[in-house]
């Protein structure tokens, strides 16, 4: 037991002293390596290289060719009315009407709007609101119409509860 308490004191004072740290190592920056074509390129994070085991590829991007007149009722009441145009990534007829029950509606008309761009997506912004921007992509089968910044367009807080008008593309048909 003596060997204990003569051994304690020294293994506390050895607990406490301090290891000398390495100087940095010096940023080593690679040279960035040319493409090689057919080769995908290296992941980084963790989620892309899940991703890239998954065969997920990205979005063909092509000019936006939609035509929709419709109208659809929810299972909590929201009617969505729209006719809609777009040829070539060029809106043509734009006019939506969405009305939330017990919240308002909100409604949209070309009028109201310019087209700011065509592609990636195509792009309307208000002409008095410059935030209320109204974008349309293409994902598969299905459009979708997306709407931001747009609460003056809205009665109440009906612009709370909007969603993305979703369109199949060779139908017409809205949900």
């Amino acid at each position: 037991m003596r060997w204990f308490w003569m051994v304690l004191p020294v293994l506390l004072v050895a607990s406490c002293a301090e290891v000398p740290k390495k100087a940095p190592e010096p940023e080593v920056t690679p040279k960035p390596e040319k493409p090689v074509v057919g080769v995908p390129p290296k992941m980084k994070s963790d989620t892309l290289k899940y991703l890239s085991k998954r065969r997920i590829s990205p979005q063909v991007t092509r000019p936006l060719n939609v035509r929709s007149r419709c109208s659809h009722k929810d299972e909590i009441g929201t009617m969505t009315r729209l006719d809609l145009l777009v040829n070539e990534a060029e809106v043509k007829t734009f006019s939506a009407q969405v009305t939330m029950k017990e919240y308002g509606t909100c409604r949209f008309s070309l009028s109201d709007f310019e087209q700011a761009q065509k592609m990636p997506q195509a792009l309307l912004r208000h002409k008095k609101d410059s935030a209320c921007t109204v974008r349309m992509w293409e994902e598969g089968a299905k459009v979708t119409i997306a709407f931001t910044g747009c609460a003056n367009s809205c009665e109440g807080d009906a612009f709370s509860y909007l969603w993305p008008i979703m369109v199949e593309a060779k139908s017409g048909r809205c949900f």
